[in-house]
């Protein structure tokens, strides 16, 4: 039996289940097997009415990782707020800059205070390795934008996921945009001042710690290599035009 036929077995299981558990059991063999055929079932589960399969579901969908993505953007269904937010789940998980505008629309807008955390978690986990250099700046700073904003949120559950974002987010433009690290350290000052929660505070003295200068120069001195590479390759392709 080949991959191919698997995939069929383990899909039609799914969609002939006659119990929650026996649909819980189909789809967590589908989410095992990793098989990208299975990302539509994995996709429709997140609509049923069974939180452990969706559970499993994300879990599948995050594991297959980028393939997973432009069939999560394509059918995630707006209609059905729960399997939407499951998507959320899916989508910040992985964390391809193919979901970013989902991400950002859902850390400052959803009312459920579960998905905005899943997605202000997501836009830390970004992979910015995936974005242009023409773009990467402009992208940063717009996730910037919206993680200052999203740590201001009622919810602390909320505001302690823009933190690890921030955290990470300080990190990753301390070598595209080091003049903008001024503005996470203020904001992170500004929450362990001023938010009412102990986890948040706690959470924020751990960033902090994290982007001190020498735990920054570390990162920029595992980048910098790239970096001066890519400028020597641009300089030779100049000289090239002379």
């Amino acid at each position: 039996m080949n991959n191919s036929d698997l995939a069929q077995i383990l899909i039609r299981a799914v969609e002939e289940a006659d119990s929650s558990d026996r649909l819980l059991d189909a789809v967590q063999e589908l989410a095992a097997c990793g098989m990208e055929e299975g990302v539509p079932t994995l996709i429709a589960a997140l609509g049923y009415n069974n939180p452990g399969a969706a559970v499993a579901a994300v879990d599948g969908l995050i594991a297959i990782g980028e393939a997973a993505v432009q069939p999560l953007l394509q059918l995630i269904d707006g209609y059905n707020y729960g399997a939407r937010a499951w998507a959320i789940r899916a989508l910040a998980g992985i964390g391809d800059v193919r979901a970013l505008d989902t991400l950002l629309e859902a850390a400052k807008s959803d009312f459920s205070l579960s998905v905005r955390r899943a997605a202000a978690r997501g836009l830390g986990t970004l992979r910015w390795q995936q974005v242009p250099p023409e773009k990467l700046e402009s992208l940063q700073t717009q996730v910037l934008e919206a993680l200052l904003l999203i740590s201001q949120d009622p919810e602390w559950v909320v505001r302690y996921a823009a933190v690890t974002s921030l955290e990470t987010l300080a990190i990753a433009i301390a070598v595209t945009l080091p003049d903008q690290a001024s503005r996470i350290k203020n904001q992170l000052q500004h929450m362990l001042d001023t938010d009412v929660d102990l986890g948040v505070r706690t959470r924020v003295k751990f960033a902090q710690e994290k982007i001190q200068p020498q735990q920054l120069q570390q990162h920029q001195e595992v980048f910098a290599p790239r970096i001066k590479l890519q400028d020597t390759d641009v300089a030779h392709r100049g000289d090239g035009r002379r």
